[in-house]
């Protein structure tokens, strides 16, 4: 309401209480008492006291709707909260902010916890570059593969003609530090890869353990390292040729290096395959369906649900070895695309499963690239095995429970034996 039209306002609705009081000071008995200026006095002193109570009682009113505004204000843009509460922590707070990037970092990260969802994440600049390195295949490395022993200790196997092996690094060397920091068991072996890498032409230090030697340490130049996500041999045993191919992760790469690796293989004459996805913590999922069809003529792969309904994703085409017997090894740390290949192989009938349950990773995400290079992972779906069954949360239970104990391979020795007893019954 405009300050003129208020005013008007307060002075039609105050005219009645001026002609009360004009009617109460020209009475009789109050016309003797109250005369020339002490009379006057009085009325304005009335008169002020009344409007004074409509003015207060208008202005009540006016901050009435004034909240009420803003009310509807944060109703219609919630937002306008956090900018009221962060200017307070600007104007009051006694410590150092955090500069504007890392303000809105930390609100996204926050905002996206509220979906309950440890897949669903958003991912900042360096770590993206880094993970579209990885899922590429080739980054800053010194070209190692890195495992975990029963009783923590990591052991280091180079790649043949890598930086690690041409600067002496041996097969189970285990790694006790990088670049002065001590790997204790807690380390997972993420970070430790993490530590390793960095910009091509740079040095890492590693110190490894080389019973009965003492400490010694070992520097090795970073360099663009092709990694490979698919590693093979052939296992001669009893006069049996088995094919060992194991997969690290779901790269682009990787149905072209599966596929690769089982030409020489067949060509090796091998009797079957060993298939080993233990530790293997996923990729691409079309990757992994691209790998189920080199051991599987027909059927489906996995159903997808998405909100807006299911669909199902099919074997696409013949691969090298449909036809020869397959075992697959699963641990609790095959998760997600691998748990993708293990539950179609085993569902199809194609494959024995040997080992310990899996992770229970089933769901799909999406990657969003943002204008500063960051990246939001979104789940978009949940996946099922090909007989509706549920992985995430659950994960695979294997057709033989080996338990990973000690410092042999007891799984890897299973399935050796079990090929072993297999094919003599069928010969």
């Amino acid at each position: 309401m405009p300050d003129g039209q208020a005013w008007e306002f307060v002075a039609s609705k105050f005219q009645p209480w001026l002609v009360n009081v004009k009617a109460v000071v020209s009475s009789a008995e109050w016309s003797v008492k109250l005369r020339g200026r002490f009379s006057g006095l009085l009325i304005g002193s009335v008169v002020s006291l009344c409007v004074l109570a409509y003015v207060a009682g208008f202005g009540v009113c006016l901050v009435f709707w004034g909240e009420r505004s803003r009310a509807e204000d944060v109703q219609n843009n919630p937002f306008v909260v956090f900018w009221e509460a962060w200017k307070h922590v600007e104007q009051n707070f006694y410590g150092p902010l955090p500069s504007p990037r890392e303000r809105t970092y930390g609100a996204i990260r926050e905002t996206l916890s509220t979906l309950g969802d440890p897949y669903t994440v958003f991912i900042e600049p360096q770590a993206r570059a880094q993970e579209i390195v990885h899922l590429r295949g080739s980054y800053g490395d010194i070209g190692v593969t890195l495992w975990r022993r029963e009783d923590g200790a990591l052991l280091l196997y180079p790649l043949p003609d890598s930086p690690a092996a041409r600067s002496g690094v041996l097969d189970g060397d285990i790694l006790v530090a990088v670049d002065g920091e001590v790997i204790s068991g807690t380390v997972s072996l993420d970070e430790v890869r993490t530590r390793i890498r960095g910009e091509v032409g740079t040095a890492v230090t590693l110190t490894i353990s080389r019973p009965p030697a003492p400490l010694f340490d070992v520097i090795v130049l970073r360099e663009e390292v092709l990694i490979p996500s698919v590693t093979w041999r052939v296992i001669d045993t009893d006069g049996v040729a088995i094919g060992y191919l194991r997969i690290e992760s779901f790269t682009e790469k990787t149905q072209g290096e599966t596929a690769a690796a089982l030409q020489e293989l067949t060509q090796r004459q091998v009797e079957g395959i060993i298939l080993d996805l233990r530790g293997n913590s996923g990729g691409l999922v079309g990757a992994a369906v691209d790998v189920v069809g080199e051991f599987l003529k027909s059927g489906v792969v996995l159903i997808e649900r998405r909100r807006d309904g299911e669909r199902s994703v099919e074997v696409q085409d013949d691969g090298v070895a449909v036809e020869l017997p397959l075992v697959v090894l699963v641990n609790g740390g095959t998760a997600s695309a691998a748990e993708v290949v293990a539950g179609a192989l085993h569902e199809n009938g194609r494959a024995l499963l040997i080992g310990e349950r899996t992770y229970g990773k089933g769901s799909i995400q999406l990657v969003y690239g943002l204008s500063d290079g960051s990246a939001l992972h979104v789940t978009t779906a949940v996946w099922l095995t090909p007989g509706h069954r549920q992985i995430d949360g659950l994960g695979i239970t294997p057709d033989v429970h080996v338990p990973d104990e000690g410092e042999k391979d007891e799984q890897l020795d299973w399935a050796v034996e079990w090929f072993n007893s297999t094919l003599d019954m069928e010969r």
